[in-house]
């Protein structure tokens, strides 16, 4: 339960599925504390875990996790690593209970690499049904699969209700806040909004929230672009709401994502949200938000100056990303899920 969207989400999932009527218990990997981890034990969650900084896939951990496999009516996996240990656990435990996945982006690194290929489609073959979080995410599963696996989108949500403000007016404002929740890793790029940075006069600030690998390399390009003193790394944060309350423009640049949270408690924010056109956050922002071409920090710099120079666009801008964020509830999600978990029992 590290700082994650997959992990964000289980902390908003897990109580609402609980609210339905479903016992549920979580079982980690890695055991270490966290505020996600202490905040579902605070709920009253029971959280098992295979150890402490455990994060590998090892046969080890493929054994223990098959001692908890067959206790339960259902077993629903979320990330790589879980997904390949189930299956094996299961027949460990020689059980036959229903395996249940979350597909969280539109790509996996293991559908490129032949040597990785087989099993990887034979682990999806093990599981009664794979939810995608986009339809972007179920187009490109399938076509790596076929359709003849189960496969269904089931959008991810939020508490809308914790993000939702009032449209901001920014009327007669000179100095704007842009901000970007995101962790530091691969999938993200927090370079591309730094770069664009440079366009925008220094009336302009931008600040980073998340943790990281990749942290000291955006921060170089922050100090190679001369605009480290108009970048704040604010680290982990549990006050999302305030941060972006505080904010004028939310933006996501990514190089790829599933159904991006973030994206969601931006759009609700009562704030414009401008975000990369790529996979996964094409069909959620467009039509509504301000999607710009992927890498291309001019044209970044140009939707983020054009919205802060109109609050005409600004107000409109951030009037549809609020209505569509609100299509995006968790209390949405946690009744498809019982609903597939139900249809999951009966069979």
């Amino acid at each position: 339960m590290r700082p994650g969207g997959a992990e964000r989400l289980l902390v908003d999932l897990l109580p609402a599925i609980r609210e339905r009527g479903v016992d549920v218990e979580l079982l980690l990997f890695d055991g270490v504390e966290t505020p996600f981890r202490n905040e579902l034990a605070e709920r009253g969650f029971t959280i098992h875990s295979l150890g402490v900084n455990n994060r590998t896939l090892t046969l080890g951990n493929v054994m223990r996790m098959s001692s908890y496999i067959g206790k339960y009516d259902i077993v629903h996996t979320h990330n790589i690593a879980c997904r390949l240990c189930a299956p094996i656990a299961r027949s460990l435990a020689r059980a036959h209970t229903p395996l249940v996945v979350t597909e969280h982006n539109t790509t996996c690194k293991l559908r490129d690499k032949w040597w990785t290929r087989p099993y990887d489609k034979w682990t999806y073959k093990q599981f009664a049904a794979i939810i995608c979080v986009s339809d972007q995410a179920q187009a490109n599963l399938e076509a790596y699969m076929g359709k003849k696996q189960t496969i269904t989108t089931i959008y991810n949500g939020v508490n809308v209700g914790e993000f939702i403000r009032p449209i901001k007016d920014i009327t007669g404002q000179n100095d704007y806040v842009i901000t970007m929740i995101a962790g530091f890793r691969k999938q993200k790029d927090q370079d591309t909004l730094i770069r664009a940075m440079r366009h925008l006069g220094p009336h302009y600030t931008l600040q980073l929230v998340g943790t990281g690998w990749r942290q000291p390399e955006v921060e170089a390009v922050a100090a190679e672009q001369g605009v480290a003193d108009r970048v704040k790394f604010l680290g982990f944060r549990s006050d999302i709401p305030d941060i972006l309350n505080g904010s004028d423009v939310i933006v996501l640049s990514s190089h790829w994502e599933g159904l991006s949270l973030s994206s969601i408690e931006g759009m609700a924010s009562g704030r414009p949200f401008v975000a990369s056109d790529v996979d996964g956050l094409r069909e959620m922002v467009g039509g509504s938000g301000i999607l710009f071409p992927h890498g291309d920090d001019v044209a970044l710099a140009k939707e983020i100056s054009a919205l802060c120079t109109d609050p005409a666009h600004f107000h409109r801008v951030a009037e549809q990303c609020q209505a569509k964020a609100k299509q995006y509830d968790i209390s949405i999600m946690a009744d498809h899920y019982l609903a597939l978990y139900q249809q999951l029992v009966r069979n």
